[in-house]
């Protein structure tokens, strides 16, 4: 089965730390759990402050889905504030490969 990756690089809004952004994402949190085809999330910040945030998708069907959400049905969100907007760098991508222990 395949596992697309919805990949967003992004800093925080001005004043705000990478926890503050984790932080702000609880409500997300909980909408992902709801979709169809959510596997994980995981929020990375890189040494420069820079945050990665990694969902993982069964499909790419889904993934859209899912993202669409969190500007829409999600619209509302605290984290929307928690985002410096002019940093955002958001994709899609397959996985190719996936080794586990």
């Amino acid at each position: 089965m395949a596992e697309i990756l919805e990949v967003i690089s992004l800093r925080p809004a001005p004043g705000l730390t990478p926890e503050d952004f984790v932080a702000a994402n609880a409500d997300i949190n909980h909408y992902l759990k709801r979709c169809p085809g959510f596997r994980w999330r995981r929020i990375v910040v890189r040494d420069d402050g820079t945050i990665l945030d990694i969902v993982a998708y069964d499909s790419l069907e889904h993934a859209r889905s899912g993202a669409a959400g969190i500007t829409g049905e999600m619209g509302d969100s605290p984290v929307h504030d928690a985002i410096d907007h002019r940093s955002v760098d958001w994709q899609f991508t397959t996985v190719l490969q996936h080794v586990e222990p």
